[in-house]
């Protein structure tokens, strides 16, 4: 069962939408976006009682403290509320079906955040339900992070047209919305990462076919160093994400000429700024010497969570 179209005006074209994918949105909802970030983080008490009235259920089937803190409180500042819904009480497709837990939510709250595994149950969560789903994490995709990343790098670098923005690392969800919103927004994007951990194939093809469109520049390299010379940001993220733990120690020996260090680093701009999305493995995938230094940003990065996600609830939910 699909949701009904609804009529979209200039001022709440995303209103009711869901956002599980950057692809969701244009380039012009991006920007607008931003643009709605960075006022409600200048100014916060504007926007206190926005959402008043509103509630939102937030479901985690994997652990979290940036996503779980920033949606919570981002909501409670927007004068709404949330409901937290564990495995234990719920059990996606176990307990209870996915399709059943839509048409329960969708009775009793105005939205639902979800954090799992497979990008299959958010998209069958979202088509079920007639209120606006946020994908809040998937295998993947993370497109709230790369919405709060590209905030964070417009807040030192202010325009991204002539930027170099690198990944290195493993070709995983964070890489798959960084990637898809870098070519939205016309940028230049180098991802670099052994030759079988490459972003998925679909992925990068529909980037591309974006970048043919906005004049950004993609580019999938097997070498680090290619991706970080001159390289205005540089981004990492764990080798190893949630449900690839068994395969931590040989992910560590096939990554480690990836690890973002000083020598690596030393090929970008002097004013590189360092990311990652965190919780960072330190020694592995980056070294102290670097996500300590004045150049990293991972901090306000993750404070930027709240405020890009205020900002997309107050879109999706507000009258």
């Amino acid at each position: 069962m699909k949701k009904k179209a609804k009529k979209k005006t200039a001022k709440r074209a995303l209103r009711g939408r869901d956002y599980l994918s950057v692809d969701d949105f244009s380039t012009a909802e991006i920007k607008s976006l931003l643009a709605l970030t960075a006022e409600i983080k200048a100014h916060p008490r504007r926007y206190r009682r926005s959402l008043e009235g509103k509630m939102m259920a937030l479901i985690f089937e994997k652990p979290s403290l940036r996503t779980r803190t920033s949606f919570t409180v981002g909501i409670k500042q927007l004068g709404g509320d949330s409901i937290l819904l564990t495995p234990a009480d719920i059990n996606l497709g176990k307990r209870e079906s996915v399709y059943d837990v839509a048409k329960n939510l969708e009775r009793m709250v105005d939205g639902i955040m979800i954090r799992t595994f497979g990008h299959d149950i958010c998209t069958s969560l979202a088509q079920h339900a007639s209120i606006p789903v946020i994908n809040g994490l998937t295998d993947l995709e993370h497109p709230c992070q790369a919405m709060a990343d590209i905030f964070t790098v417009l807040e030192h670098k202010k325009s991204l047209k002539r930027l170099k923005l690198s990944y290195i690392g493993d070709g995983n969800n964070v890489a798959h919305s960084l990637v898809l919103i870098a070519a939205k927004l016309g940028t230049t994007m180098f991802v670099a990462t052994p030759e079988g951990y490459k972003p998925q194939a679909a992925i990068m093809e529909r980037a591309l076919g974006i970048a043919s469109e906005t004049g950004a520049h993609i580019v999938w390299t097997a070498d680090p160093v290619e991706a970080a010379r001159e390289a205005d940001m540089v981004y990492t993220d764990t080798w190893a994400s949630m449900g690839q733990e068994a395969e931590a120690a040989a992910r560590r020996a096939v990554f480690a000429p990836y690890q973002v260090n000083k020598a690596l680093i030393s090929h970008a701009r002097e004013d590189v700024l360092f990311m990652h999305c965190l919780p960072a493995h330190r020694g592995e995938e980056v070294t102290d010497e670097v996500i300590d230094s004045l150049n990293s940003v991972v901090f306000q990065e993750a404070e930027n969570r709240l405020h890009a996600q205020k900002a997309i609830m107050l879109e999706l939910l507000r009258e």
